[in-house]
């Protein structure tokens, strides 16, 4: 997961998820009414395996291992704040949110002007059909290049071009991001 849905995903929540895997089992638990039988379906293990993570016997208590937590984490969440990310994903794509980022920009434009790339920390308001566009991408499955690509043509119309007000040949190239944070509502 790239630094784009980390900032999509974080975005979308209100709460943050469970941090340690008990918790995170507890909250699968809880969806499912206590059920250790549909968790284990859900993560691929057997029954037993789940009883052995949330036991309290101190003897017959086996943490699950790192590939297992990375499955626990994965399902958590997918299954947490569903309502609230609908709502908060709607909003976004209505109204538009801010993006936030510090990353290496960089353009091509006409002969003496200065297009070297350098990191920026860039704060801009973009409108709900950027929105649309990277939840869309992110819904078919691009990758981290693909969703840079969407946010370099909405940071070059709306930073680097002033919404279509100047500097009309610029082509933004946007690389090298070391957080990308989405602000909604």
């Amino acid at each position: 997961m790239g630094q784009i849905e980390r900032g999509l995903e974080r975005a979308l929540r209100t709460r943050p998820i469970p941090s340690s895997t008990g918790a995170r089992l507890r909250f699968l638990l809880a969806t499912h009414r206590g059920s250790t039988r549909k968790v284990a379906t859900m993560l691929g293990v057997s029954q037993r395996t789940v009883q052995r993570w949330v036991t309290k016997q101190p003897g017959a208590r086996r943490p699950p291992g790192p590939m297992h937590s990375r499955v626990i984490e994965e399902a958590v969440l997918a299954r947490w704040q569903p309502r609230i990310r609908a709502r908060r994903r709607a909003q976004a794509e209505a109204e538009g949110f801010v993006f936030h980022t510090r990353a290496r920009f960089g353009f091509a434009a006409p002969a003496g002007s200065s297009d070297d790339p350098r990191v920026r920390w860039i704060t801009q308001d973009l409108p709900g059909e950027v929105a649309r566009e990277l939840f869309a991408a992110r819904d078919a499955g691009a990758g981290e290049q693909q969703q840079l690509v969407i946010l370099a043509r909405a940071l070059g119309h709306a930073y680097f071009r002033e919404w279509g007000r100047r500097a009309h040949g610029l082509h933004i190239s946007f690389s090298n991001v070391e957080f990308a944070d989405f602000s909604i509502g």
